[in-house]
C-alpha cells in the first residue's frame, strides 16, 4: 500500500523553521516502520515543498503556500490507499483523514495497526 502519513507540520509552530523540521522528523519516524512492513511511504510536504520553493515561495507561510500545501496532499490521497494519523492537533492531517474516509481508504492511528506490520526485531536486515 502507498500509505500518508499525516500529522502536525506546521501548527504550531508559529512558523518557525527549526519547529517545523522537527515536525517533518517526527512525521519521517514513520516512514522506516511502514516501509519495512512492505509499504510505501508517504508525506505531503516531501512532494509540496520542492513544488513550493519551485514556485518561488519561501515558506509554508508565503502566500503562494496555499495554492500548494494542502493541494498537493489532496492529491497524494488520489494515489494513496490508506492514511496514516499521527498524533497532534493538524488542520492539515484531520482534512486528510476526511478526504481519506470520503474515499473510503482505511485510517490507521497506530503503526501497529497497519497490514503487515513488521516489529524492528523482526525485520530482516
Amino acid at each position: 500500500m502507498l500509505i500518508l502519513i499525516a500529522g502536525p507540520y506546521r501548527s504550531g509552530t508559529d512558523d518557525d523553521p527549526e519547529l517545523m523540521a522537527r515536525n517533518l522528523a517526527r512525521l519521517e519516524e514513520a516512514a522506516w516502520p511502514i516501509f519495512r512492513s512492505g509499504h510505501v511511504p508517504m508525506i505531503g510536504e516531501w512532494v509540496a515543498l520542492p513544488v513550493l520553493r519551485g514556485a518561488g515561495g519561501t515558506g509554508p507561510a508565503d502566500p503562494v503556500a496555499g495554492q500548494i500545501m494542502y493541494p498537493a496532499a489532496e492529491r497524494l490521497l488520489r494515489h494513496c490507499d490508506a492514511v496514516l494519523r499521527l498524533p497532534g492537533e493538524s488542520a492539515g492531517a484531520d482534512q486528510d483523514v476526511r478526504i481519506a474516509r470520503e474515499r473510503g481508504l482505511p485510517v490507521y492511528r497506530r503503526i501497529e495497526d497497519i497490514p503487515g506490520y513488521l516489529p524492528a526485531q523482526e525485520a530482516v536486515s
